[in-house]
């Protein structure tokens, strides 16, 4: 006998709350003894999901899947609790992170072009530590380098499924990620 929508939901609820982490939709099809199908796991996330609507706690679809978070307008007040501060990170990991996300898969010297300096190890090792890049394969020249690519983390951390939805690059930015040279148009 199949569930009802309301007892999904509140598994799912608790499910969810409980996790410290996003889950996906296999995940979460997993906790049910029966088969939901994931056109109507889909339609109960989304109904609970307008459950929660206009409250403190939000639950959101990022690439790792669904979680709860809280509000960014309730930030202020949890920082008062817990008042760390998030890692800075230096211009020129921002700056590596960038070329990645938006020109990948890219190899380090495809970096160093784009970005007209060198890219030390200790920024690739950061940004793989922080789970933001990793290696997806190994570009056909000579010495094979390492391709790398943003993860799912990362995506998960800007609160975003997909990288379509990577805000647009200012047009400077664009001609200097393009394979143009800035002024030249074919």
């Amino acid at each position: 006998m199949t569930p009802r929508l309301d007892e999904i939901k509140r598994v799912l609820e608790a499910v969810l709350l409980s996790s410290n982490g996003a889950l996906s939709q296999a995940e979460l099809r997993r906790v049910f003894e029966v088969d939901l199908g994931n056109d109507f796991l889909r339609r109960a996330l989304e109904s609970l999901k307008a459950d929660w609507q206009g409250r403190a706690v939000e639950l959101t679809l990022v690439a790792d899947g669904w979680r709860f978070q809280t509000r960014p307008e309730v930030q202020p007040y949890l920082d008062r609790l817990n008042p760390e501060k998030p890692p800075r990170y230096s211009r020129a990991v921002l700056e590596t992170l960038a070329v990645i996300a938006y020109r990948q898969p890219v190899t380090r010297g495809d970096v160093e072009e784009i970005r007209g300096v060198a890219v030390s190890s200790q920024i690739v090792k950061t940004l793989e530590e922080r789970g933001w890049i990793e290696v997806v394969g190994r570009k056909d020249v000579p010495g094979h380098p390492a391709l790398f690519a943003t993860t799912r983390q990362f995506l998960s951390d800007l609160n975003l499924c997909t990288l379509t939805e990577l805000p647009p690059l200012p047009e400077l930015a664009r001609d200097l990620l393009s394979d143009e040279i800035p002024g030249e148009r074919s």
